[in-house]
């Protein structure tokens, strides 16, 4: 089911973020409220509190604030195709002045519904293999924003990995093979993977069941390790496949910090949440008249790695202090 965030709950989640906004404000007379529409595939009640504490205040110190010149409409699915596309086609015919939508699936499904109203979107792998812009300098259409990450990243996941593990010879690799950025991330982790003394093996997180097969026969043998790519599926099953990995004993890298807080071991990415304060000036420049073709896509520019030591304990690993050193945040 959708999710909807009213005003009363947006404002407790954000709490002293949100505390100089005025509870009664209305618009002041002659200024024209514009509409905001803020959509992601997955609900996540601690993602989507940080996300909006770091878009909020943001769009806010831009001068818009909500029930003055602006007011905004929330989508927040809970991972099904079908109540994605739903909520896509929904919020486009509410003709909002600007769209943000978070990963490559909700944009997919925006862009399905509307070639007019404008999009910016955050955390999408490949916005010009998928189709959603025309080149990264000069997007075109009805939508810009911002990238998760340029594919090199993915082979400092296995780095990462056998910097942690050295032991580890064999990867399973979690990917969908069904979309471009599925494929990017594979090709590289397999291009880098003979300098580190490793084997790949592919395995498909579109299906839970197969996964978590393919996944106990890998663990079979000794010396394995796990690196989950960047896709809805992994995203929204992380805390099974963080479960996973830890009923196998296999050490594994992540996309994204939310699999560490589930308890994952590891992740190196790119400060999404950053991506949310620059999301908050490209929606400014289009409330003000610029087109979304005119503004180029983005490339990350702050990276993040996360350890989860009770989870390198519970493996038996000792996190190398190299390692420790360059870590961005370390749960106990």
């Amino acid at each position: 089911m959708t999710v909807t965030i009213g005003r009363r709950e947006l404002l407790a989640a954000l709490g002293g973020a949100a505390a100089a906004w005025p509870l009664g404000a209305r618009a002041q007379q002659g200024e024209r409220i514009r509409r905001v529409g803020m959509i992601s595939g997955i609900a996540d009640e601690a993602g989507t509190r940080a996300r909006l504490a770091a878009f909020l205040p943001a769009l806010q110190r831009l001068g818009w604030t909500e029930g003055r010149n602006v007011q905004f409409e929330y989508r927040w699915g809970n991972g099904d195709t079908e109540t994605l596309r739903k909520d896509a086609a929904e919020l486009a015919a509410l003709a909002p002045d600007v769209i943000v939508a978070t990963g490559g699936a909700t944009t997919t499904y925006m862009l399905q519904a509307t070639h007019t109203v404008p999009i910016v979107f955050v955390i999408v792998p490949d916005p010009v293999g998928s189709g959603f812009v025309k080149s990264l300098s000069r997007p075109g259409g009805n939508a810009t924003g911002f990238m998760q990450f340029e594919y090199s990243l993915s082979g400092k996941w296995l780095e990462l990995l056998k910097q942690i593990a050295p032991n580890v010879t064999r990867a399973a690799v979690l990917w969908d093979p069904s979309v471009p950025a599925g494929i990017g991330q594979y090709a590289v982790i397999q291009s880098v993977a003979p300098a580190l003394g490793t084997d790949v093996f592919p395995i498909k997180s579109t299906n839970t069941g197969d996964m978590e097969r393919d996944v106990a026969d890998f663990a079979q043998t000794a010396n394995g390790g796990l690196i989950v790519t960047a896709n809805p599926s992994t995203v929204f099953h992380r805390e099974q496949i963080a479960a996973l990995a830890a009923r196998h004993g296999l050490p594994a890298v992540y996309s994204t910090r939310d699999f560490v807080v589930s308890g994952g071991l590891a992740s190196y990415s790119a400060d999404f949440l950053d991506q949310y304060r620059r999301a908050a000036d490209y929606v400014d420049r289009i409330l003000k008249g610029e087109k979304p073709g005119d503004l180029p896509v983005q490339a990350p520019t702050k990276y993040e790695m996360v350890i989860n030591l009770k989870t390198a304990k519970n493996l038996g690993l000792e996190i190398p202090p190299t390692v420790l050193a360059r870590a961005d945040e370390v749960i106990e």
